[in-house]
């Protein structure tokens, strides 16, 4: 199907669902007479048309920004129409904000780079150099050229290294093409490119040779990220751009229920995955970049900021949500005790953000003289890290945070484990816990832990409620299919989505340790997949990307 001939089918819906002639003062109480199904299909087509209209601005977008390079002086198209640089240009002709139009003007030369490759890759001549659709030589452009930051595409790019001249394709030009068929947003593909970043490349061994870990001669590639101390700057070697091309394209096929927020830390887990060392280097620069500031402002009050590090930052959030999950949807399955204590906080007239500040002052004044259970209740934060160690005790380069799914680096673990001790579970390379075992009628504390490490939260598709506040739903009812407490037949779902299953009367099924499958009355089936994060943490690639090659 054409391009516009797609646009020209979602018009026609909408022309046949809300009247041809409607007018604009008409709208609201033209879609007020539609029924639910109706309505669905209405948003569903001005959703397809503005994908559409999303794709050409994020192309144009590209298109200025390669008319508008830095080393063009005022001749530049952004320029020559009073604008310091493209991004400023796409913010005037849209009315979008600064962060707004960066990203599509990313988008764009993204796609461009992509094009440009294929272009290259279809058409090089004898010389190895082709020609974009605009004339100009691709060589000249891809090389040359200078973005719309001023940046030079040698300083960021990202075609595999090691591929033969004419011939490299940038490891996210899945991305690119998914965003062109209207597979994914622009806002989605902007979240999982930022989250992934570049491919590592060898780290250069002391006086800037290039090295192995061994200290022996590599080939050296090109990386992109400051915090990687001796490291390369562009696209690393073929093994990490493919890995990075597969995650890529995994992340494209979670898009269809994650939102941009979602895929952009799977994106990030997934990278500091692949990449440990980068990952202890990034751990490492937010660590030192951490920061409690305050002052007074000028109506005299006083404020603060706070920069956490990972960890810390990790930390605090367990203990805001042990004291907040009555007010956040935690679970309902609790004691008498802690049911009272949940019924009081949740008649609290405070705001959420007061409790929370009260909380914190709590904490502060009463330091290591009070009693945890006073200021937190029963529930007790806690800082929980899963990792992997396989059979021979060979542990993970990278852990994750249970909730939240970030990933410290191992050094983390080995640190907590000396001060709070482990809990070992027995997964399978899908992260199906093999040996926590089924007791009673709810699933204990210890089968808790499992369904947390195999789901890493709400697993209903776009939900990002975290596993503490998630309450295991068995899949076999406990009276009307004779069900098992068993891992493999638990699942967890915060409390809206559960109640919403039950009241819905939908029901949810897994044939043995397959995807488990939403059942919607309607009779459609929608797979809950597992997140993208952990389905990497637990599997890993086959083979794992090799960081360096010896050339002698």
């Amino acid at each position: 199907m054409g391009l516009f001939t797609e646009a020209d089918t979602q018009l026609a819906l909408l022309r046949g669902l809300l009247g041809d002639a409607l007018e604009p003062a008409d709208l609201v109480s033209a879609m007020d007479r539609l029924d639910d199904d109706h309505c669905v299909r209405a948003i569903t087509a001005a959703d397809a048309l503005a994908r559409f209209s999303e794709r050409l601005r994020a192309v144009g977008a590209g298109t200025l920004a390669a008319r508008s390079p830095r080393d063009a002086g005022h001749g530049g198209l952004a320029q020559s129409r009073g604008h310091r640089n493209a991004i400023a240009l796409v913010q005037d002709l849209t009315g979008s904000s600064q962060a707004e139009a960066a990203r599509q003007v990313r988008g764009g030369e993204a796609l461009r780079e992509i094009a440009q490759a294929d272009a290259v890759r279809l058409g090089a001549d004898e010389t190895g150099r082709g020609t974009d659709p605009g004339g100009a030589a691709v060589g000249d452009a891809a090389v040359g050229g200078r973005g719309a930051d001023g940046r030079g595409a040698e300083e960021g790019a990202s075609v595999c290294a090691g591929a033969p001249p004419g011939r490299g394709m940038p490891w996210h030009a899945a991305l690119g093409l998914a965003v062109l068929s209207g597979a994914i947003t622009t806002a989605q593909h902007d979240a999982i490119r930022r989250g992934l970043g570049e491919p590592p490349a060898p780290r250069a061994a002391p006086g800037g040779a290039p090295a192995d870990a061994r200290g022996g001669p590599v080939d050296v590639g090109r990386g992109e990220d400051a915090a990687d101390v001796g490291r390369g700057e562009g696209a690393g070697d073929d093994a990490a751009c493919q890995a990075w091309a597969t995650a890529a394209e995994q992340l494209i096929a979670a898009a269809g229920h994650d939102s941009p927020e979602q895929l952009a830390g799977a994106a990030r887990a997934i990278r500091d995955i692949l990449d440990p060392e980068g990952a202890e280097a990034r751990f490492l620069a937010r660590y030192e970049r951490r920061a409690l500031r305050t002052w007074t402002d000028q109506d005299g009050a006083r404020r603060a900021s706070i920069s956490f590090d990972d960890e810390g930052g990790a930390f605090f959030d367990a203990i805001v949500a042990a004291a907040m999950r009555p007010r956040r949807g935690g679970p309902r399955f609790v004691d008498p005790e802690e049911k009272a204590a949940a019924a009081e906080l949740t008649a609290d007239p405070r705001r959420n953000d007061q409790l929370v500040y009260d909380l914190f002052l709590d904490l502060v004044r009463a330091g290591v003289l009070a009693e945890a259970k006073a200021v937190l209740g029963t529930r007790q934060p806690g800082l929980r890290l899963v990792q992997t160690v396989d059979v021979d005790g060979a542990a993970g380069a990278v852990v994750m945070t249970e909730d939240g799914l970030t990933a410290p680096p191992s050094g983390v673990a080995e640190r907590r484990r000396c001060e709070a001790g482990s809990v070992a579970v027995t997964v399978d390379s899908c992260g199906n816990p093999l040996d926590v075992g089924r007791e009673s009628r709810l699933f204990t504390s210890r089968q808790r832990i499992g369904l947390a490490i195999r789901d890493g939260g709400c697993r209903w598709s776009g939900c990002d409620t975290p596993a503490s506040y998630c309450e295991a739903h068995h899949i076999d009812e406990w009276h009307r299919d004779l069900g098992n407490t068993d891992v493999d037949r638990g699942i967890l779902l915060c409390r809206f989505h559960h109640m919403n299953l039950h009241h819905g009367r939908w029901r949810i099924t897994r044939n043995g340790k397959q995807e488990f499958v939403l059942h919607r009355r309607d009779g459609e089936q929608i797979p809950l997949p597992q997140r993208p994060a952990l389905r990497y943490l637990f599997r890993g690639i086959d083979p794992p990307p090799q960081r360096f090659r010896r050339v002698a």
